[in-house]
């Protein structure tokens, strides 16, 4: 039986090849929705990277509607040093993608495809949780048949700032709220994908499965290595979003833990921290799932097996 997910998603390398591997067939997901955010580029280029992807991988049918081009309070900000001034620099995609996105606005259709759905649903997030927050404001009553929020974002240590990881900073007024919305929520923060690092081994490996896609995800990662190293002195390229797509397909790739989580938002030093109560120190509700370990090779073989999946 597959399960529904809607992915909010800014892409991005790591979100775009999360999409790929949720669209396999032996993923065993329905992607009802892909829906995009300002984050790692502006929104209009993340809906055209996104409608691109989903064309490459032959499913060019799943709606794209694009979202908030900003965050709810604060001034966008980009991550074009990491994913480049298209925000998915490395391949050659067409400037206009074969298919459009929706005239509705994201938030939106999460709202309608959560309510009218036979089943729970889950919402995978891999960007800034503006359209989830936003949805939330507009209809909170979706979390009654939303089956899990989950999340690649935060950990208990930075990558944009000391303290604070990217998708969490670019609107922590947003992932506060969403935090705090009564939902399941799976966190996949640095502390697992800084583990799950596409070295040029790992490249190779997937150079070998001879199909389009994977040719697609080989250059995805080639670029994504290069940044990484040049930032981050890393000698690969954290699969970030991916993580959170494996662990709905396999979920015994990671240990997770139930903790309390929440997200600062006040301070202008520590602004988009997640503060994860991995010790119990706090007397705070456990909301979140938070996880702490990740089998690695593991990880490579079920990626795989969905990337040799596009062969057929």
């Amino acid at each position: 039986m597959s399960e529904k997910i809607i992915m909010d998603c800014d892409p991005g390398h790591d979100d775009a090849i999360a999409m790929i591997l949720a669209g396999a067939r032996t993923s065993h997901l329905e992607i009802l929705a892909v829906t995009t955010v300002s984050g790692n580029q502006a929104v209009s280029k993340n809906t055209r990277n996104a409608l691109n992807v989903l064309d490459i991988m032959g499913k060019g049918e799943i709606p794209v509607s694009m979202g908030a081009s900003r965050p709810l309070i604060k001034e966008p900000s980009f991550a074009e040093e990491i994913h480049g001034v298209t925000g998915l620099d490395g391949p050659k995609l067409p400037e206009t993608p074969r298919h459009h996105a929706t005239p509705h606005h994201a938030a939106d259709v999460i709202i309608d495809a959560v309510k009218n759905s036979d089943e729970p649903v889950t919402i995978v997030a891999t960007g800034p949780l503006t359209n989830i927050a936003t949805a939330l404001i507009r209809d909170a009553k979706i979390v009654q048949n939303i089956k899990s929020i989950t999340i690649m974002g935060g950990g208990t240590f930075g990558n944009w700032t000391p303290t604070a990881e990217f998708n969490i900073w670019a609107d922590a007024e947003a992932a506060q709220r969403v935090f705090n919305c009564g939902a399941r929520i799976n966190v996949f923060g640095l502390d697992v994908t800084h583990q799950v690092l596409a070295t040029d081994d790992i490249i190779q490996r997937f150079a070998l499965i001879n199909n389009d896609v994977a040719g697609f995800v080989v250059e995805l990662l080639k670029f994504f290595k290069s940044t990484y190293k040049t930032y981050f002195d890393m000698d690969g390229g954290p699969i970030h979003d991916a993580c959170a797509i494996l662990y709905l397909i396999k979920p015994e790739l990671f240990k997770m833990q139930h903790t309390h989580i929440a997200i600062e938002h006040h301070s202008a030093l520590t602004y988009g921290t997640m503060s994860v109560d991995l010790n119990n120190v706090t007397d705070g509700e456990k909301n979140a799932y938070f996880a702490v370990d990740v089998n690695v090779e593991a990880i490579w073989q079920v990626m795989e097996q969905l990337l040799a999946d596009y062969n057929l």
